[in-house]
């Protein structure tokens, strides 16, 4: 199971806002993705020698899967950021996490390893294909969305729920289909954004009560 929730905050900073408008390429983007760019290799060579250990073993190295994890989950927060979802500067390195963004992934004790050759021979073509062609329309929406919210912060200092939502749940659609691609689950993800379970539906009952 995967638990993906960024936290709607009451009020945002329209200071913060602006700033990261106009510099965030800068001082948060720049940096984070130099890093983030020897970690993405460090992350592929294990997704790589991963792929081998399931055919041989049925099992994801539970280190490894750790370390993949703590790379999304720095993912994660740095594009929160940059999307303008949540106040606060984006913490370098894996250990670390921002109290609005919460990513988790249960590790499975077994992966099959049939569905895994599966993927790796035809992914592109029941799962990147068909995935990739409405996450990709959807991103269209989530620009222009994310471009109407940038200006209800700005005059408002509040992120419209609705538009919050949908770009919320399009991250964590994108998400699933990533776990699935690097291994990591054999749950086929399923073609929507709504959470898995109790843990992400917390923050849609949080919200609804207020």
């Amino acid at each position: 199971m995967m638990t993906f929730n960024i936290q709607r905050q009451d009020q945002y900073s329209r200071g913060e806002l602006l700033l990261r408008t106009f510099f965030g390429w800068l001082y948060i983007l720049i940096p984070h993705m130099i890093i983030l760019l020897f970690v993405s290799i460090a992350a592929s060579i294990l997704s790589f020698l991963s792929f081998w250990v399931i055919m041989f073993t049925g099992r994801y190295p539970e280190s490894w899967f750790e370390f993949q994890v703590k790379f999304m989950r720095w993912n994660i927060r740095v594009n929160a950021s940059i999307y303008n979802l949540v106040d606060g500067y984006p913490k370098f390195g894996l250990d670390h996490e921002h109290e609005g963004v919460e990513f988790d992934v249960t590790y499975p004790e077994n992966i099959s390893r049939s569905s895994v050759l599966i993927r790796f021979l035809f992914g592109w073509l029941y799962v990147i294909i068909p995935h990739g062609i409405v996450l990709g329309l959807l991103s269209i929406a989530v620009v222009f969305v994310n471009f109407i919210g940038w200006w209800a912060v700005l005059f408002t200092g509040s992120y419209p729920k609705g538009m919050f939502d949908f770009q919320v749940s399009f991250f964590r659609w994108s998400q699933r289909v990533s776990l699935y691609m690097a291994y990591m689950t054999d749950t086929y993800p399923p073609f929507h954004g709504e959470p898995d379970g109790p843990e992400d539906s917390s923050e849609r009952l949080l919200d609804d009560q207020v």
